[in-house]
């Protein structure tokens, strides 16, 4: 019962830490508007898990932190990624941060972090209140 209500925490937590990881990027990027060289950064997850969810099979079970995982990846080996973005440029010093751009992503990213983060605040108040009136 507990599972099927509360078994997509795991996919908000990995969530909540890749938007974290996604608004300290984009402040990187915000900070370096005017270092010349510098290229923009961004995280990818999303994609990478909707590629592991619609990865339907059988999991191989990892007894050992040196094995590599075989099969379906589960939830706890997913990762976001952080790329550099060396083929679109702005300006003559090199530099391809947007400031437009990047404080439009900021806002979005916000947005998304406080929709995650009320969406796990209530699911742990439902758990709270099973624990509650279960006595």
């Amino acid at each position: 019962m507990l599972d099927k209500s509360f078994g997509n925490i795991k996919y908000l937590e990995k969530s909540l830490n890749a938007s974290w990881l996604r608004n300290e990027t984009i402040s990187n990027n915000i900070s370096n508007v005017n270092t010349p060289g510098y290229k923009r950064e961004s995280v990818a997850f999303e994609s990478i898990l909707k590629a592991s969810m619609q990865n339907i099979g059988i999991e191989g079970k990892v007894t050992h932190e040196k094995h590599l995982p075989i099969g379906n990846v589960g939830i706890d080996h997913i990762e976001p990624s952080i790329s550099k973005d060396f083929n679109s440029k702005y300006r003559r010093d090199g530099n391809n941060v947007n400031i437009d751009v990047e404080m439009a992503n900021l806002a979005k990213n916000t947005i998304q972090y406080n929709m995650m983060t009320q969406r796990v605040s209530g699911k742990l108040s439902k758990l709270k209140s099973i624990i509650r009136d279960g006595r």
